[in-house]
């Protein structure tokens, strides 16, 4: 009996690595979509000015609309115009303002905006805070991001950087979560994410940026501390993204991309790696590229 036993335990650990891999067609969708997305913002990136803040626009902008549908109870038009509205106004501002007396002014719109969605929220009753986030939460990132392309130094591989470590951060969490499994990360918010896939995503964000600070002759250890600290950022922002989600009953923010949901679902990590990496850039005075010539 004890040894009919221990044959019948044998195809655990096959069957469990069977069940993490086992087939879906979002295993070709995610990865296609993703490659499409990534080479258009590096594109975009390359690109600057009006082509940058038309990508971002966009990018953002259907991002937009699925967090304020998110909280409406009927109509989530003028919620949505209002922040899609204060970030293109915002984001033109950056782009041609001419006075550094007045780089506060988009920060103001923003805040205008998110003011305005107070409001609507508070008269509809439909979680006006949450409205009232919208502007800082998606358009500010998005601030952020035209701040960092305008940089005096090195603006576009910064920006690539940025996108890296997110990048990387997801692509290491998705297939060292997949390969080791373990104790769950935040299994009320995601279940599927796991402290392992959680480390895997540091790790492969330091390794990729650190690849490729050694490709421009650059500080190796400086782009990864970058890139461990957007990592660390972009999962929090993931996290976010999936306690809001299920607050609100809701898979996924949208249908629009596939493989992946909603564009929200996209971008949830660099919406709270911008902010960081303008931060750390302007504020904290940290170059991640030093050295590297403009």
């Amino acid at each position: 009996m004890s040894g009919a036993s221990h044959t019948e335990a044998k195809p655990a650990p096959a069957n469990d690595f069977r069940r993490r891999f086992h087939f879906n067609i979002d295993w070709i969708l995610r990865p296609l979509f993703g490659f499409a997305l990534a080479g258009l913002a590096v594109w975009a990136t390359m690109q600057g000015g009006v082509v940058f803040v038309v990508f971002l626009s966009l990018g953002c902008g259907a991002a937009i609309g699925e967090w304020h549908r998110l909280f409406a109870r009927n109509d989530h038009v003028i919620p949505t115009a209002i922040t899609a509205g204060a970030m293109v106004a915002a984001l033109l501002w950056q782009l041609f303002a001419v006075s550094p007396e007045l780089r506060f002014v988009p920060i103001v719109i923003l805040s205008a905006a998110a003011a305005a969605n107070l409001v609507i929220g508070i008269v509809r009753r439909e979680l006006p805070v949450a409205h009232a986030i919208g502007p800082l939460y998606i358009a500010l990132p998005a601030l952020s991001l035209l701040m960092v392309r305008q940089s005096s130094a090195h603006p576009v591989w910064l920006v690539v950087l940025t996108f890296l470590a997110v990048w990387a951060t997801d692509t290491g969490a998705l297939f060292s979560g997949k390969l080791i499994g373990g104790a769950r990360l935040a299994p009320q918010l995601s279940p599927n994410k796991t402290w392992a896939g959680s480390a895997g995503g540091l790790v492969c964000a330091a390794i990729f940026c650190g690849a490729l600070a050694l490709f421009l002759h650059t500080s190796v250890v400086a782009a990864a501390m970058f890139a461990i600290v957007l990592s660390v950022a972009g999962q929090l922002g993931d996290l976010f993204e999936s306690l809001v989600k299920r607050q609100v009953g809701c898979k996924d923010s949208g249908h629009l991309i596939p493989g992946h949901g909603g564009v929200l679902d996209r971008i949830d990590s660099i919406l709270f790696a911008a902010p960081v990496a303008a931060l750390m850039i302007f504020v904290l005075q940290f170059d991640p590229l030093a050295g590297l010539q403009p």
